[in-house]
């Protein structure tokens, strides 16, 4: 997740969540450490309403700005109990808003199940990107739907 030309990126690995970082070894997270889910933010790391912060939403739209800034991945770990920040740098490619809720959800959504461990299997989690990127539900009540029905398509 990110671009893996810059400095901190985050990789979906099979033994679990791969930081990376340039000036420091990276991060290893099992997956079993992973708890409540994942929440992403763009832009700012505790934007103050809603799930991006203003550089967020300049990232994602075309001139200059494109690419620029970090997006985050928070989540609670167990064992032992801490929150956690994954900090990721932008890349060029544009993501509709419908993907990052869907990526959103569907970390959530699998985590909550207790198969953490399907993200880091790149077979299955290609199988149920290519059912999601598509979709045009409306709606929070669709896009989970829409997600759901991807993962036990996947099961």
């Amino acid at each position: 997740m990110g671009d893996a030309g810059k400095p901190h990126w985050v990789e979906f690995r099979r033994d679990g969540l791969y930081q990376h970082e340039s000036h420091a070894e990276g991060q290893l997270v099992p997956w079993s450490r992973i708890m409540l889910g994942m929440h992403l933010t763009m832009g700012s790391k505790y934007p103050a309403k809603g799930s991006n912060g203003f550089g967020g939403l300049l990232g994602g739209l075309p001139g200059p700005w494109r690419g620029r800034g970090s997006g985050y991945l928070h989540m609670t770990l167990r064992h032992p109990y801490e929150n956690w920040i994954a900090r990721f740098d932008r890349h060029p490619r544009h993501y509709p808003g419908a993907h990052l809720v869907f990526l959103d959800l569907l970390t959530r959504q699998v985590i909550d199940a207790g198969q953490a461990h399907l993200l880091g299997d790149p077979e299955w989690l290609g199988r149920v990107v290519a059912r999601l990127a598509p979709q045009r539900p409306r709606g929070w009540r669709g896009m989970r739907e829409a997600v759901t029905r991807a993962v036990e398509a996947e099961a």
